[in-house]
């Protein structure tokens, strides 16, 4: 059985790791190097770091902070924010990365995923779902969750999987922030329609969400920020609640 992953993400504004609630209302969370470094010793599976202003303002991820945290972890790590063509990833993963995530570049041109993983190989390329349940229907939103689209989740997904991506990085928008629990009815119907493994995201807030995101969901990783940055939940402590309700993680 393959283990359940544990990673956190640490978005970041201004060179600054921040956390909002519901994708607003920002909030300092510290320097993301020295949380990189933190999460790692921890025993964090993998970090995520998203620079989640670059695509609305139009410029690329900061290659000097993905050089700065590259070089204190040992894990796997993936960045986000501001790519959009075969050159960004290249940049990236020569700065350190293991994975890239895209997400707004590959709704405004879909083949954007098959260039990527053609070139890397699938398994270095994360597409990124931000949705928000509309009465009952979820729908993709684009430029870190601020412009909405008529695309719908499950349809997308689909799609991103046929296109070549190697893992799906789902975060609902109606719970980010909010510390009651992942969207577990959508993560577990996503893991229904598609092949690729499934990143949880939006809602963490005790370490029963954690076990719900694994057993009812389906994820296969659970990514989480304040509830790590502000902590409310060691991730030491975490894996091992995790590994006495039968879920196979690893533990250091």
């Amino acid at each position: 059985m393959l283990t359940k992953r544990i990673i956190p993400c640490l978005d970041i504004k201004n060179g600054r790791t921040v956390k909002g609630i519901n994708f607003i209302n920002l909030r300092d969370a510290g320097d993301p190097v020295e949380l990189a470094k933190q999460y790692a010793k921890l025993g964090a599976d993998e970090l995520v770091f998203l620079d989640i202003s670059a695509t609305i303002e139009g410029r690329k991820t900061m290659h000097d902070m993905v050089l700065k945290v590259a070089e204190h972890v040992n894990i796997p790590f993936t960045v986000g924010g501001g790519i959009s063509s075969i050159e960004d990833v290249d940049d990236l993963l020569h700065c350190g990365a293991d994975k890239v995530s895209i997400n707004s570049s590959a709704i405004k041109r879909p083949e954007l995923i098959n260039e990527l993983s053609n070139k890397f190989g699938s398994q270095c390329i994360v597409v990124a779902i931000d949705a928000k349940q509309i009465e009952n229907e979820w729908f993709v939103h684009l430029a870190g969750g601020t412009i909405p689209t008529e695309i719908k989740l499950f349809d997308w997904a689909k799609e991103v999987e046929k296109r070549g991506a190697g893992e799906l990085l789902f975060t609902s928008m109606n719970n980010d922030g909010t510390k009651l629990g992942f969207a577990n009815e959508a993560l577990s119907k996503l893991s229904e329609i598609v092949n690729i493994p499934i990143i949880a995201s939006g809602g963490a807030g005790t370490v029963q969400h954690f076990i719900d995101t694994f057993t009812k969901g389906k994820a296969d990783a659970a990514l989480a920020a304040s509830v790590f940055h502000f902590g409310d939940i060691n991730i030491l402590e975490l894996k091992k609640e995790l590994k006495e309700n039968r879920i196979e993680v690893r533990l250091l």
